[in-house]
């Protein structure tokens, strides 16, 4: 039985103090039902530390995957959002109830922007060997995949100063799609590309309260990355919780 589409939200606007009250209301969420933090950040940490192994530890391959691991962050955080909406309704939390919300959504809209994020992942994958060759092509290849010698180079350091510069703008895109549309598609029933328009337009008008927003998630995961993806079991969790909270005061739903 198809439903009925939801009415478009009214944006509002998003104050500093919001974001940080967002924050402790996402570690809030966070402590009150702590396994599913840990279960859903769990496949994203692990992929992180399959990523390393299969680059062997290498430099370039930690750079660039860490650069780019962020773009697809978003999507570890659905079931974190069911989790908040139901702890924000007062209704049950239980493992069959978010995991059959989770599941169901493989046939709604969600997917969509799943797709859309690995799209953009393999393009920044793609990106990044471009710009080594671009920036360090000339140059004896003999351990630029193990050495930290070719990278402390002027051409070294151009190349990293210009693939953190990019990949804040890809990042900066991808936090623009979805850092509203995702709750929003699982809260309300609309087409994806209207979700990400309402995203668009959401950060638009608190530019910059969401550019805030996305540099404390980007400095949050990139550190939380660092002791081998295992402060992803803590970022994720309080993050996915957080942005939902974000999304909840960002917009004002007639459902």
């Amino acid at each position: 039985m198809d439903t009925a589409p939801s009415k478009l939200p009214t944006i509002g606007t998003v104050t500093v103090w919001e974001l940080l009250r967002a924050l402790r209301e996402g570690a809030r969420d966070f402590a009150r039902a702590p396994a599913f933090g840990l279960f859903f950040s769990a496949f994203y940490a692990l992929c992180g530390a399959i990523l390393v192994y299969l680059g062997a530890g290498t430099f370039t391959w930690t750079l660039m995957m860490s650069l780019g691991f962020p773009l697809v962050a978003p999507f570890a955080a659905v079931g974190l959002y069911e989790v908040s909406r139901r702890l924000e309704a007062g209704e049950p939390v239980t493992w069959a109830a978010v995991l059959s919300v989770v599941w169901a959504e493989r046939g709604r809209q969600l997917p969509w922007i799943g797709a859309l994020l690995v799209v953009i992942f393999l393009f920044w994958s793609f990106f990044a060997h471009m710009s080594l060759a671009l920036f360090l092509g000339n140059m004896q290849l003999t351990n630029i995949t193990t050495s930290w010698d070719m990278f402390v180079t002027p051409a070294g350091l151009s190349l990293i100063g210009f693939q953190i510069i990019v990949g804040a703008v890809v990042a900066l895109f991808t936090f623009t799609l979805t850092v509203v549309s995702m709750p929003l598609l699982l809260d309300a029933e609309l087409d994806f590309m209207t979700a990400m328009g309402v995203s668009i337009r959401t950060v638009m008008r608190n530019r910059a309260v969401m550019l805030l927003w996305a540099a404390i998630i980007a400095v949050l995961l990139l550190i939380a990355m660092a002791p081998m993806f295992l402060g992803l079991f803590v970022a994720l969790p309080v993050l996915g919780h957080a942005t939902w909270h974000v999304y909840r005061r960002a917009l004002y739903q007639e459902l």
